[in-house]
């Protein structure tokens, strides 16, 4: 018995070969692989190369054509999460598939480092509260504390993204808080104000009182979130009719203070009503008396009047803080006023909501100027000094006081709560209020007809997105505000004079330096608000205005700004404008997709970009937001250290998220991407490799691939998998040009399954060289060229594992493949798609026969038949003449995957009594057809096998006066119980019958098959090669009653287990040096399997290329030992990450490292045998010691 215990771990100190005879073109691979490990070796293999600034340089050098590229700028304050990975991975595979297709690809990080996530960060760290913390604070130490953190979390964020395989420049980013930047912004904003799109004014925006600042409407709809608020209805008596009272429903009693009017439909009926239970008299709208009354007999209807009859009375206000107002407290009417929700009657607080504010504006009610009087509540959201009962008060919390109040003075009618969906903001997770607010805004509304016309010209993937959710938005589109009330931003460039009569925008630093006449180094508030400039007018001296741009304004401004334009670099600029490709999340579609648009748009009447893939939102497993505090999805950085990044970018891309769908994201599925993807792919790889060594050790030959070798290959399962290795690449490129990277990856998925569970299963005689050297090279040639062709085209999606195939397969690659650099697979083009391989006839011909081996397997599974035990027939039953022959054609393969005896193809589907039976789809059709599905239902299954063949070829059948269609049913084949021994079963169209009786001699051939699978599962477990020469004896007691089917299949199949396993195989004892012996079960049969013999083969620990165990010195970095045997050398490590090698390690790695399992080894040095403990092993360093077999 072996141990294997130095197996996997044996990279850590194996270095190097320094072969002394003819060297090996590639490396032996491991059986078991660790993906995330090799990543580990491949993003060190790229980091030593310094391999994406080789990429950029060699398409820099080459003068490809430029593929402009956008990135979203994130917030370095937060942690990345999977929506940023989900990005990253689109964004890496579209840019890394660019520079494969022949163009260069410049693609830069950016950072956001403005704004609300930063400032709310530091106000939360402070306690501050409000402007007058901060100004006694003072600016400059503000946002000081803002410079500090606002790359907090950049390594972690370089770390992540680099751990991903995405290939983006993070030394030459850019970052908003650049000088550089910021000018450009500057630039932007000026050519605005030159083209009068901005105008200030005061406006009902979303505001957040947690941040003193507005919002712009887009930033609204990042966060909703289900809350309970009071839901109320009060009354206004009527002046001069003061025993009847219009009644109002608000869920916001903090805006009661604020009431200058009631607004009314002016077409809707209104009714006057007597309210039995209060006894008094009420005016509301009649469409909404449910809104207070649940029964009609708690009301009598008294009148009943148009909402225009109402326009102009006059009603007692609920409090005296506004009474001052003239020409308010009256009814207006407007068509806003819908009959869905309320009374029917609007209580209008102007400085808090957009209709009111349009309203009372409109009849009167206040004048431009006077917002300040009307808005009672402060940049923190608390009342002013003139409410005086509610004085300081936060107006969320001031709901109660104010309720309590009006039930007091008798005005509250109705008081209760209502759950809905409500604005919070989306930095500080605090409600949103509406309130009355200055600013700066810039006309979008004028360029409305402008933005939809360059968003006709923008190609979205998926379509849908532009066209409805963002083209709504559009024709929606408000006056955007870009000032915000803060302090750590881009200030806007806009100096004024006491009476705002005179304004100077200034559009460069150098503009700024000649009006004042003082050097500026930086444009934060803190260098610049000081800086004054002399007026044209005789207005004495222009300040600068407050405000600093909104942060999304300097997203949008990041094509310009990036390129430091019109300042820099204007001809690369303006020749790559608009970018050809950009992506983010769904929840970008009114945010920076918006305003990029927006200032493209108003400075170039263009759009920002050409093509644009939206992905959608990842939540976590149970549907919902996926948040830190509840810990409801798994850490991404531990995702990447357990199953690779790999698998987690065919996960995220392989998923409804990649059409701007949700996906809950599970662990288990980037697991089951290892397992079902990643894993295959890496045995068909190791497949490969391993018969290479084969058939070079054997043939005393060299592989060398060249192209076109494999296209020559007669054999159909090569010209097969070739032409649908072409088809593959046409697929891919004519679908990657359309962004859809959702038909793509499905499709790459599939191939992998078609090369490893078809093309490598079904040649694995030939690729190990049974059946011929010719055929061996054949089949070995086309699995390369496959693999090659494969790994080239997966290259974007996977980096990793593809990068470690190639650094091991480039090495059998004759020079003459590639023209150019070729040290790394993202080095070369994508393989060229060559029409002339593809043979359709082939495909069409293997598609048949996939369809009877799948559908056979199905069969088997049914009847617990397991493959191991060979059966008589199959029969394929199709009426297309084509269809049977082209089984026929392949039988072959048929026979030996399903291992049965005979083939027989009919278009007689009676002779074998099969007949189509159906059950409704009860989903569907129940649905549809409510209380006649039960009818439907059993004529459905009274239907005859000709009817349902007719409705198959028509698509449905009228039943009981209803069509149905076909595929709205459960249909299937079956057989007449006369036949007895057949079952049949159909899948994509083709009907297969599978004879299931068995006989003595197959059932013994079935035992032999098993003793198979024990004897390569041994040697699976051996480590060994398939170069090992070993023989295999068994011993069993054969006088047992339960052993004697298996010693009859031992003793009839002994030369059909030699042949299978290429090995002597016998009851006598094997040879002298045991490798492994067990005992094993097959059926209920104990018996024990030794492998005898002496282990050759060498299984090297990874695939990766030699400078990644390259020395700079030509020698390991550590203390090492030389260690010789039969002419080959290699090095080992003495020690470890610290750690020193204990000598029984030193023998497993000495094992392990030359094939010897099963032998006894000593060390020796001139002749002498080394006697050794662990604490004598350093005195070895630097030695040369030979193996030697005792």
């Amino acid at each position: 018995m072996i141990s294997s215990r130095g197996i996997k771990h044996l990279s850590t100190h194996y270095i190097k070969t320094r072969p002394t005879q003819l060297k090996r073109m590639v490396s032996q691979v491991p059986d078991s692989v660790s993906f995330p490990d090799e990543e580990g070796k491949v993003l060190e293999y790229w980091r030593q190369n310094d391999t994406f600034a080789k990429c950029l340089e060699q398409s820099r050098a080459a003068k490809r054509p430029a593929y402009t590229f956008y990135d979203g700028p994130p917030f370095a304050t937060g942690l990345p999460h999977y929506g940023h990975l989900l990005a990253g991975s689109v964004k890496d595979i579209v840019t890394r598939y660019a520079h494969q297709n022949g163009y260069h690809v410049e693609r830069r990080f950016g950072w956001d480092c403005h704004g609300l996530p930063v400032e709310h960060e530091i106000d939360k760290k402070l306690g501050i509260t409000g402007p007058a913390d901060v100004y006694k604070m003072g600016i400059d130490k503000y946002n000081a504390e803002c410079r500090a953190i606002v790359m907090r979390y950049s390594a972690e964020w370089e770390t992540t993204v680099s751990r991903l395989g995405r290939w983006i420049d993070f030394k030459n980013d850019y970052k908003t808080l650049y000088p550089w930047f910021m000018e450009s912004v500057w630039w932007v904003w000026s050519q605005l104000f030159a083209k009068g799109l901005v105008y200030r004014g005061y406006k009902v925006m979303p505001y957040s009182t947690a941040c003193n600042t507005p919002l712009s409407n887009f930033e609204v709809n990042l966060n909703y979130v289900d809350v309970t608020d009071p839901a109320v209805i009060v009354s206004f008596p009527l002046v001069g009719e003061e025993d009847v009272s219009l009644v109002a429903w608000t869920t916001t009693p903090w805006t009661l203070p604020s009431n200058l009017a009631l607004c009314v439909n002016p077409t809707a009926t209104y009714v006057k009503v007597q309210d039995k239970a209060r006894g008094c008299l009420l005016i509301l709208m009649e469409a909404r008396l449910c809104a207070l009354y649940k029964e009609e007999g708690e009301y009598s209807v008294l009148e009943r009047f148009s909402g225009s009859s109402l326009a102009g009375r006059t009603y007692s206000p609920l409090f005296p803080y506004l009474a001052n107002m003239k020409g308010a407290f009256k009814v207006c009417v407007d068509d806003y006023v819908s009959c869905d929700a309320g009374t029917g009657v609007v209580h209008q607080a102007p400085a808090f909501g957009e209709e009111d504010y349009r309203v009372c504006l409109s009849n009167g009610i206040f004048s431009k100027g006077q917002e300040p009087d009307i808005c009672p509540v402060d940049a923190s959201g608390r009342f002013l000094g003139k409410v005086t009962d509610f004085e300081g008060m936060y107006v969320k919390d001031a709901d109660k006081h104010i309720i309590r109040t009006l039930k007091e003075a008798g005005r509250m009618v109705q008081a209760g709560t209502v759950t809905h969906s409500y604005p919070y903001c989306w930095r500080s997770d605090t409600p949103l209020i509406y309130r009355v607010v200055p600013g700066w805004f810039i006309k979008v509304t004028s360029l409305r007809e402008k933005l939809l016309a360059n968003n006709d010209k923008c190609y979205w993937v998926p379509e849908f997105v532009k066209e409805k959710r963002f083209k709504n938005w559009l024709e929606e589109c408000r006056d955007w505000s870009v000032s915000r009330n803060r302090y750590w931003g881009t200030p806007i460039p806009l100096w004024v004079s006491d009476d705002g009569e005179e304004v100077v925008c200034v559009g460069s630093i150098q503009e700024l330096e000649h009006l004042t006449g003082q050097k500026v180094q930086d444009l934060h508030r803190e260098s610049i608000d000081h800086l004054t400039i002399p007026s044209k007018t005789g207005k004495g001296l222009l300040r600068r205005v407050p405000e600093v741009f909104d942060c999304w304004f300097e997203s949008g401004s990041m094509p310009y700004a990036q390129q430091h334009y019109p300042f820099e670099k204007v001809s690369q600029f303006e020749s790559n404008f608009p970018a050809e490709f950009i992506a983010e999340g769904v929840d970008q579609t009114r945010g920076w997709f918006y305003t990029l648009l927006v200032l493209s748009t108003a400075l170039f009447d263009k759009p920002p970009f050409k093509n644009l893939i939206v992905t959608g939102l990842v939540l976590a497993a149970d549907g919902k937001k996926m948040s830190k505090r509840l810990k409801n999805y798994p850490d991404p950085t531990e995702v990447m250290k357990q199953y690779g990044a790999d698998s987690l970018r065919l996960y995220l891309i392989d998923s409804p998220v990649v059409r701007a769908d949700t996906l809950r994201f599970k662990e288990e599925g980037v697991k089951d991407v290892l397992k079902d993807v990643l894993l295959p792919w890496f045995n068909a790889y190791r497949f490969l490799v391993q018969n290479i060594i084969r058939l070079e050790k054997e043939e005393g030959e060299q592989f060398s691939f060249q192209e076109g070798v494999a296209a020559s290959s007669p054999n159909v399962m090569d010209r097969w998998i070739l032409s649908y290795t072409h088809s593959l690449i046409q697929f891919v490129k004519v679908e990657m040009a359309a962004y859809r990277l959702y038909t793509v990856v499905p499709r790459l998925l599939n191939f992998i399954d078609n090369l490893t569970n078809w093309y490598v299963r079904l040649n694995r005689a030939r690729l190990r060289g049974e059946v011929g050297v010719e055929e061996c090279r054949g089949s070995v040639y086309t699995l390369f060229s496959v693999l090659l062709s494969m790994t080239r085209l997966m290259a974007p999606f996977t980096p990793f594992i593809t990068e470690m195939m190639y650094q091991n397969l480039r090495r059998s690659i004759d020079r003459s493949v590639f023209k150019g650099p070729s040290d790394s697979i993202h080095f070369l083009m994508l393989p060229a798609f060559d029409p002339a391989m593809v043979d359709t006839s082939i495909e069409r011909r293997v598609g048949v026969m996939q369809s009877v081996i799948e559908t056979g397997r199905v069969l088997r599974d049914r009847k617990t038949l397991p493959l191991k035990y060979p059966l008589k027939e199959v029969v394929l039953v199709d009426g297309d003449p084509q269809t049977l022959s082209d089984a026929r054609s392949l039988e072959t393969y048929i026979l030996g995957e399903l291992n049965v005896k005979k083939l027989t193809v009919s278009s007689d589907k009676e002779k074998y009594a099969v007949q189509l039976t159906a059950k409704p789809n009860h989903m569907i059709l129940g649905k549809r057809l409510k209380k006649d599905f039960k009818a439907v239902s059993a004529a459905i299954a009274k239907l005859t096998d000709k009817e349902l063949s007719e409705m198959e070829t028509a698509g449905s059948r009228d039943i009981l006066g209803h069509s149905v269609l076909f595929s709205e049913l459960y249909v299937s084949y079956e057989v007449q119980s006369d036949t007895g021994s057949y079952a049949a079963a159909s899948l994509n169209n083709v009907l297969v019958l599978l004879d299931c009786t068995t006989d003595q001699e197959m059932l013994d051939e079935g035992l032999a098959r098993e003793v198979i699978n024990r004897i390569q599962k041994l040697r699976k477990k051996a480590k060994l090669v398939p170069t090992d020469k070993i023989s295999v004896s068994y011993k069993i007691e054969k006088s047992r009653k339960e052993n004697a089917d298996l010693v009859r299949a031992l003793t009839s199949y002994q030369g059909f287990i030699e042949t299978s396993i290429k090995s002597p195989f016998s009851d006598k004892a094997g040879g002298d040096h045991v490798i492994l012996s067990e005992e094993v079960d097959v059926k209920g049969s104990h018996f024990t399997l030794t492998l005898c013999g002496e282990v050759t083969g060498t299984q090297l620990p990874t695939s990766l290329p030699p400078s990644v165990t390259q020395w700079p010195s030509g020698r390991p970095n550590g203390p090492y030992l030389t260690v010789h045997y039969n002419n080959t050398s290699r090095d080992v490590l003495l020690s470890s990450s610290g750690q020193c090698l204990s000598s029984d390690r030193l023998e497993t790695e000495v094992k392990a490292m030359f094939g010897l399992f099963g032998r006894n080894i000593a060390l020796s040095s001139q002749g002498e045998v080394i006697k050794i403990s662990s604490r004598d092993l350093s005195r070895l360093e630097g030695q040369a010691v030979t193996v030697t077999l005792t």
